[in-house]
């Protein structure tokens, strides 16, 4: 089955819009059904009966990636390819763009590339930061507990952590997100001073994660119906619903815009309005801007 991936880095300004738009533009196709890793074995989906109980733990394919990447373990190559087809094939073939996952070459071409000495040094680094995930664990069982509050028939999908070459920050599928831990290294982290802004790196940390992923997960359920008909004012107002959401879950103002606060001035003085009805509403002329 053919499939379209959305990854990028979540940003808060005109870029991340430009980005965004190109995923809905998309979204009616790109997303299947991804399998995530987990360091010992397969998780299956979250059953809703398990949401009570619910503990999430994001499963480290990112151990076992970055052994083989970094000694050439060909062990560690046999269990990305047999326990983990579906990861490692979206990663060669659709993150990282080497070829096709059934080209005789591509173990090595996928070797090689990230024998450049500074991709090293970022796989080193991003294990050594994220040798511990508890707390990333932690804030996404709360972020699900206070969604299902609000979002009852939300489906908590499996999440995996991944190295991507500075490429991509979120990797969205049907049910699955991967987390490449390589773009949340820190902004004073040297490497990210070469090649992104100041306002870029502000982003590129680990208190971003947990953020960074709840936007990119809610967006891809809660897409703008017809929007390549809506108007920009329509598409603002939707991202900044999104992040207004994530804002509340994580009770932390990450994502800062009049649009954000239009959002905020109105839920406040309408505490009827829901959640629910605040992501699937389309009358954006409800939510006033100020100038």
């Amino acid at each position: 089955m053919d499939f379209e991936i959305f990854f990028s880095t979540f940003a808060r300004n005109y870029e991340f819009i430009v980005r965004i738009r190109h995923y809905f533009i998309f979204a009616g196709s790109m997303l299947m059904s991804l399998l995530l890793a987990s360091c010992d074995f397969k998780l299956k989906p979250f059953e809703e009966e398990e949401v009570d109980t619910l503990e999430i733990r994001i499963q480290r394919y990112d151990r076992i990636e970055s052994l083989y990447l970094t000694t050439g373990d060909f062990s560690a190559l046999q269990q990305m390819s047999t326990d983990y087809p579906i990861e490692t094939r979206t990663l060669i073939e659709r993150v990282l763009n080497l070829g096709n996952i059934d080209d005789p070459n591509i173990n090595s071409k996928f070797l090689t590339f990230f024998q450049d000495s500074i991709l090293q040094t970022v796989i080193s680094d991003a294990e050594l930061q994220f040798a511990n995930m508890d707390d990333l664990n932690r804030q996404l069982t709360d972020a699900f507990h206070k969604l299902k509050t609000w979002l009852p028939d939300l489906k908590v999908p499996l999440i995996y952590a991944q190295i991507s070459a500075l490429d991509q920050s979120i990797v969205v599928g049907n049910e699955s997100v991967g987390i490449c831990l390589d773009k949340y290294l820190g902004e004073d982290y040297p490497l990210y001073k070469r090649f992104y802004s100041a306002e870029q790196r502000k982003t590129m940390k680990r208190s971003y994660v947990v953020p960074d992923f709840l936007c990119f997960y809610l967006v891809s359920i809660y897409s703008l119906p017809n929007f390549r008909e809506a108007s920009q004012q329509e598409r603002d107002m939707h991202f900044a619903k999104i992040q207004w959401v994530a804002n509340k879950v994580m009770a932390v103002r990450f994502f800062e815009s009049e649009n954000v606060n239009a959002i905020d001035r109105y839920m406040a003085e309408h505490p009827e309005y829901s959640v629910a009805q605040l992501l699937k509403d389309t009358d954006y002329s409800r939510f006033k801007v100020k100038k």
